[in-house]
């Protein structure tokens, strides 16, 4: 299995132009990390990939998977069209990244539109990009995320129904505890679908503390039974991640883990515990 650390751990720094993409890729690099998961939203053009190319081949690192955030679940059937083509063309920003992992979302839910609605529509779209993605040797890897694809029998629901060797899971694994889900038996159920997987640990928070922690609202998400959660440094939280890395090993899965810090404090910090964390197990 290969260690990759996503950018959205230091997106806080990114968004607020405190780092740039390139001292991102730097800060893996120091940390011992080979490869790294980038996002479009932290890419702004042909300028910006063509320094993180030079910047990657400078270093001797590559990328793990190019992150989109499509949104399938849209009343207009021209505006899923659009967000069918923006996926087929983000599959040519992932081939000139270097990488043929392209993370992927099914959409979020909206008033008015039922959950079975949403998923066909879900299945459609996928069925769309499909196609191009298995002749361009793209896996797009769907995120639980949300509640249209939070728990994993969605996931899987959707996988089995778009019947293409090219969609995957990413299955992140605090994601599952948002939708009061077993982590280690989601992968478990996800485990021959799973193309790329989000190491992330999240704790949750007692009642009495709710209301304090919640202020700090990046760092905080409330699951779909009212309980809050606080993003954690590995192996500080309450996704079994121990056990979901040997599952993983002795499945033999050889894909990518990738961090994705969410938690409070210094994202710099919080990371390179994570790194030093993930390193440990993965030696184990």
């Amino acid at each position: 299995m290969k260690l990759s650390v996503s950018a959205w751990c230091i997106q806080k720094k990114l968004f607020g132009k405190e780092m740039t993409i390139l001292d991102f890729i730097r800060f893996c690099h120091e940390n011992g990390v080979k490869y790294v998961e980038l996002l479009d939203c932290f890419l702004s053009g042909e300028r910006d990939i063509k320094e993180v190319k030079e910047l990657l081949k400078e270093l001797d690192m590559e990328v793990s998977a190019y992150s989109i955030s499509n949104d399938f679940v849209l009343s207009e059937s021209s505006d899923r069209r659009s967000q069918v083509e923006y996926m087929k063309k983000s599959m040519d920003t992932a081939l000139e990244l270097g990488t043929r992992i392209m993370r992927v979302f099914s959409g979020n839910n909206k008033d008015g539109i039922s959950l079975d609605m949403a998923e066909d529509w879900i299945v459609e779209c996928f069925q769309e990009a499909a196609p191009l993605a298995e002749q361009k040797g793209i896996t797009m890897v769907l995120e639980n995320h949300g509640l249209l694809a939070g728990k994993s029998y969605q996931v899987k629901n959707i996988i089995d129904r778009t019947c293409s060797r090219a969609l995957k899971s990413n299955a992140d694994v605090g994601n599952f505890m948002l939708v009061n889900e077993n982590p280690l038996e989601a992968v478990k159920l996800l485990k021959d679908q799973i193309g790329f997987l989000h190491l992330k640990d999240l704790k949750k928070v007692d009642s009495a503390e709710a209301d304090t922690v919640e202020a700090d609202t990046k760092e905080c998400y409330t699951a779909i039974d009212g309980s809050v959660y606080q993003g954690a440094v590995l192996g500080k939280g309450d996704v079994p991640i121990p056990e979901i890395i040997a599952y993983m090993k002795a499945s033999g899965y050889q894909g990518f883990l990738s961090i994705e810090f969410e938690g409070p404090g210094d994202p710099e910090e919080g990371t390179t515990e994570c790194i030093a964390y993930a390193m440990k197990e993965l030696d184990k």
